[in-house]
């Protein structure tokens, strides 16, 4: 085995991690008015006054994240300037699915590492006293960001106790606020009346990027991340409008140029390429796919290699029924019992909602009647990839061994 060793390599990098989702840049583009109602809504801070409560929702990657440390990073240096008390508490709710669970992780964020409390065995009211407690003790103003609010769910009492702890006497000598990220956009509208009151006292909106806003975000991330001429013409352009296809994602454009950078520099180029961008894109798909997949039961996994099987055959759109037999040939195939036809609708429905087929309804009028078709949403080599692990499980069936054979893009043992 050849001896291996690592060197430093910035042929392409000049700043590899500013393309990174925890890369907060000096400015924010392509966000103006969402800065401006942001900067108006976190006025009163700086005022010495009791802080408004606000709520950021839109989908993932639209910038709610890095416009809210930008802005808290610029108000705490302010706040310090202008001899402000304030404290920012953040936490990401994702995994935590209660009040309860928030309360203490909050009440942990404040406290030293050595006074800890235990996640369990305290009656809810006592993790409330805690919390409390701790915050007038932290006293001034506090903001307290939560972000993936919407894990909270139903058990959303948290949401309503803090906004209203001043006012019934909880807390003296602090003045809280929260500031609520979420990406469920129906989030809001499932609180209830009395939590919405509170929290979305300030609601923010932020829609997806365009292509011109994806394509600014990148050229600033591009300047500070890459070394001059590092990028050939067509790259930043390509990145973008793969970005804006994907609901305006700009943590998904930068996965992409980030991407295709470690690619060019693996392969040793000069410059990173369209090619490279391409490339990478596959990649991503191909592990997104794998984790939606994964994530997927047996006959759902089933159901999904039963369409392949015929998109190999160059059979789809494919209807239910087909869908439906060949199914059975592979349950047969894998020892597996069976689920009914209206089961296999309803799997074909759930990889539809998670597209990964493309399902249409049909309309044949008296002759043929109604029905639904499908058909993969993704190239055949990319599926087959993401469902590498049930295909060798199960076995390569016969439709697909060619396909799998002709191509050095799809590695299965036998």
């Amino acid at each position: 085995m050849n001896e291996i060793s690592f060197q430093p390599d910035d042929s392409l990098y000049r700043n590899r991690d500013s393309l990174s989702e925890d890369y907060t840049p000096q400015t924010i583009v392509g966000r103006d008015d969402e800065i401006k109602q942001y900067h108006t809504a976190l006025q009163p801070v700086i005022n010495g006054e009791q802080p408004s409560n606000i709520f950021l929702y839109g989908k993932t990657g639209v910038g709610k994240t890095a416009v809210t440390n930008y802005l808290l990073n610029q108000l705490a240096d302010d706040a310090h300037r202008f001899d402000l008390d304030l404290s920012i508490i953040s936490l990401n709710c994702e995994g935590l699915n209660s009040s309860y669970q928030v309360a203490v992780n909050l009440v942990n964020r404040i406290r030293a590492p050595e006074d800890q409390i235990s996640k369990t065995g305290h009656p809810q009211y006592e993790i409330y006293e805690f919390l409390w407690r701790e915050l007038d003790a932290l006293g001034g103003t506090v903001l307290l960001v939560l972000d993936e609010v919407d894990n909270i769910g139903e058990s959303d009492s948290i949401l309503y106790q803090i906004p209203r702890a001043r006012s019934n006497g909880n807390i003296a000598d602090a003045k809280v606020g929260i500031i609520g990220i979420s990406n469920d956009l129906a989030f809001r509208e499932n609180l209830s009346a009395k939590v919405r009151s509170s929290l979305c006292e300030k609601s923010i909106s932020f829609p997806p990027y365009d292509a011109t806003e994806l394509r600014s975000v990148l050229e600033q991330r591009a300047d500070v991340a890459f070394h001059d001429n590092a990028l050939s013409t067509e790259v930043l352009p390509l990145c973008a409008a793969y970005g804006a296809q994907d609901a305006g994602d700009a943590r998904k454009a930068l996965d992409l140029l980030r991407g295709a950078g470690d690619l060019a520099r693996a392969n040793n180029a000069d410059m990173v390429t369209e090619d490279h961008v391409n490339q990478a894109q596959n990649e991503l798909e191909r592990e997104e796919l794998m984790d939606g997949i994964a994530d997927l039961a047996d006959h759902q996994q089933l159901v999904l290699y039963a369409l392949t099987t015929l998109e190999a055959e160059q059979e789809t759109p494919a209807r239910s029924q087909a869908v439906f037999e060949r199914y059975k040939e592979l349950c047969t195939f894998a020892a597996f019992d069976a689920r009914t036809s209206r089961r296999v609708r309803d799997f074909l429905a759930d990889l539809a909602k998670l597209s990964i087929i493309i399902s249409s309804q049909r309309n044949d009028g008296l002759s043929g009647g109604q029905y639904r078709d499908h058909e993969l949403d993704h190239n055949l080599t990319t599926i087959l990839n993401a469902m590498s692990e049930l295909i060798e499980r199960v076995g390569i069936h016969q439709t697909v061994r060619t396909h799998i054979q002709n191509s050095d893009n799809i590695v299965l043992s036998e």
